[in-house]
């Protein structure tokens, strides 16, 4: 953090007046994201905060998951069945971008691989940077519960969305 080679942001810039200002990228840092635009990144004092922590530890995981899908010779099949495997994850942090993404996978082979791939990551990487709200994982969790409701009885059923109107509502932890 505000380090003129590692700071994020806000890092003191230097004018020819001899006054600070904080407007600067370190310069380690700046390449780094130029040269690796969709890799997580995140100020270590954020880090404290436990959703900014945990939103960032989801990001670089699956950053890896992603970049090992686009690493060697992919197909869209396989680019379908991982949006496919993250659909609820996606769901959660952007509906939008899920939607936006669905798009982009369905017009796949009508578009040069290069561009399709730079696509999906960024636009992948940038719906994950948003922060999973309880609404959304609450009409996430009743999403699941659609593919398992037959086998449940009125009883159970009740009670998973009671516990999942209580995580909207911020009284029950989404674990």
């Amino acid at each position: 953090k505000d380090s003129p080679s590692c700071g994020m942001e806000r890092v003191k810039v230097y004018g020819p007046g001899g006054m600070g200002e904080r407007a600067g990228r370190g310069l380690f840092a700046e390449a780094l994201m130029a040269r690796l635009p969709n890799l997580p990144v995140e100020e270590e004092g954020r880090l404290g905060d436990p959703r900014l922590r945990e939103n960032f530890v989801e990001r670089v995981f699956a950053y890896r998951r992603l970049t090992a899908l686009f690493s060697g010779r992919w197909t869209v099949g396989q680019v379908v069945a991982f949006h496919t495997a993250h659909k609820l994850t996606l769901m959660a942090h952007s509906p939008a971008a899920y939607r936006e993404l669905g798009q982009l996978v369905a017009g796949a082979k009508a578009q040069p691989r290069g561009a399709f791939a730079d696509a999906y990551q960024a636009g992948f990487m940038r719906a994950l940077s948003a922060i999973a709200t309880p609404k959304r994982h609450a009409n996430v969790l009743q999403h699941m519960l659609g593919y398992f409701s037959r086998d449940l009885d009125a009883d159970a059923k009740r009670e998973l969305l009671e516990l999942i109107e209580e995580h909207r509502q911020g009284r029950v932890p989404l674990i």
